[in-house]
């Protein structure tokens, strides 16, 4: 349920894969705060490029 305006936090919503704006699914189905809609979209690919960079430093 994207919206548009500054007025809130975006998040990720794991159970639907979507964006949502302010008030949605519980947290515990969420990813975020994020500042932006685009952010929020690209939730996944952060976390995923983060896991990977996570377990580059552990093998070191």
């Amino acid at each position: 349920m994207a919206m548009t305006g500054n007025d809130g936090d975006w998040w990720f919503c794991l159970k639907h894969m979507k964006v949502e704006h302010g008030s949605g699914c519980p947290d515990k189905d969420r990813m975020g705060p994020y500042e932006t809609e685009a952010a929020a979209a690209g939730a996944l690919a952060t976390a995923r490029e983060r896991n990977e960079q996570w377990s580059r430093q552990n093998e070191d």
